[in-house]
């Protein structure tokens, strides 16, 4: 078993680790500090193709492993959590996931997006009174001709106030439990979509955490 790192993992981990040290580092403390979005920071991992690491080629993507994305994560995680979280949850949360379990039409329209950082994805699951306890959530899904009614409120969401596209849960079915979970992809743009609170948090400030 081989356990080195390939020649393309290689060089993927020292971009990232150049781009973390020259990009990252100096504005680390200062987006903490005032609790700001690096939207900057953030557009050049996209620009650098940082979110584009696994996701095919057909979407936009550079067909790359998992492990490369994970390891450029590392570099970007030792330099500021805050980019870190943001990066995990719209590339692992939201992207992946679409990836994986989307239907074609869904990836064809929201991973170009997600691939080149156009769009930050979300993972909009936890709830007040249920944590990340995704069968005990409140939130519904109904289904009215073709389309769903979703009614519900989370909290404590990642990139919640900043995310375009959302993956978000709701019960379809509450007497199945857990089977009776949907999740859905929501735009920041559809009817009735709103951000509620900002949290005021101890650290990973510049990682924006709302109500939705």
């Amino acid at each position: 078993m081989e356990f080195q790192l390939s020649e393309e993992q290689e060089l993927i981990r020292n971009t990232a680790r150049e781009f973390a040290q020259k990009e990252i580092l100096p504005v680390a403390a200062s987006i903490d500090e005032n609790e700001s979005f690096p939207q900057e920071t953030i557009k050049r991992m996209g620009e650098l193709g940082l979110f584009a690491i696994f996701a095919p080629e057909e979407y936009g993507g550079n067909g790359g492993d998992f492990l490369s994305y994970i390891v450029a994560l590392e570099e970007i995680a030792k330099v500021c959590a805050s980019h870190a979280a943001i990066y995990s949850v719209h590339a692992s949360a939201c992207l992946d996931a679409i990836l994986t379990f989307g239907t074609e039409a869904q990836k064809k329209k929201y991973l170009p997006d997600l691939v080149s950082g156009k769009t930050i994805g979300a993972f909009t699951v936890t709830e007040a009174g249920a944590g990340t306890d995704a069968a005990a959530q409140k939130s519904t899904a109904v289904r009215k001709g073709d389309k769903y009614i979703i009614n519900g409120s989370k909290v404590f969401i990642t990139n919640g106030g900043i995310a375009g596209t959302h993956l978000a849960a709701a019960m379809t079915d509450s007497s199945k439990g857990l089977k009776g979970i949907s999740a859905f992809i929501v735009e920041k743009d559809f009817p009735g979509f709103s951000v509620g609170q900002k949290e005021h948090k101890m650290g990973i400030r510049g990682c924006q955490t709302t109500e939705i």
